[in-house]
């Protein structure tokens, strides 16, 4: 029998991301030092969720949410599922698409030299 988690209403599904005990600097923080946001990857949105453009979070987007109101789900041996309501997740990491990276720069580099142009001299 396979189970799977359907949230309803404004919430989605999340995959915890492993916690970090331990700082960029090698410094090991303790549990209770952690800061209370966490990140992860959404797992299912709910269809009230999906069908509302207020909301921009979709599958597989990777989330930072606040664990205040967060539901664990006890469907997984090491309890790394959470139904967070919407109003909980706080951010959503996006990359900017390649083309708009690149036509950025090229923006920049663009210089005119055609007053520069001694092709008639020869």
């Amino acid at each position: 029998m396979n189970e799977f988690v359907e949230p309803l209403g404004p919430r989605i599904l999340i995959r915890k991301d492993d916690s970090r005990h331990k700082t960029r600097g090698g410094i090991v923080l303790p549990d209770q030092a952690e800061i209370p946001t966490i990140t992860g990857r959404v797992v299912e949105v709910s269809v009230e969720v999906a069908n509302d453009d207020e909301f921009p979070i979709a599958k597989y987007d990777k989330v930072l949410f606040h664990p205040k109101n967060a539901i664990p789900v006890d469907l997984e041996t090491n309890n790394v599922l959470f139904v967070v309501p919407v109003d909980d997740v706080v951010a959503v990491f996006r990359r900017a698409p390649r083309d708009q990276e690149e036509d950025g720069e090229d923006e920049e580099d663009v210089r005119d030299y055609s007053e520069y142009d001694d092709s008639d001299d020869v």
